[in-house]
């Protein structure tokens, strides 16, 4: 039963589907990169490493949106 102004059920499980999609591109796996690639960069093989740099190209709209806000700088070897 659709309500008089309300919107069908289809067009909202579509947008349901569209936040859900939309908010894991932009923001789950990109934070889920990141921390992947700050735990394991020193230690990466040849073959991680390449599919890390193509999950940055794939996810990089997302990496951008977080990049001002994180820092994976290394540490340094202690006090200059």
């Amino acid at each position: 039963m659709v309500l008089p102004g309300l919107p069908s059920t289809d067009i909202l499980l579509a947008l349901g589907a569209a936040v859900v999609l939309g908010g894991a591109y932009l923001v789950v796996v990109p934070l889920a990169l990141y921390w992947w690639m700050n735990r394991r960069w020193m230690v990466m093989g040849k073959l991680e490493r390449t599919g890390i740099y193509g999950l940055v190209f794939l996810f990089f709209p997302g990496l951008i949106l977080f990049s001002p806000f994180l820092n994976l700088r290394m540490a340094g070897q202690g006090k200059a």
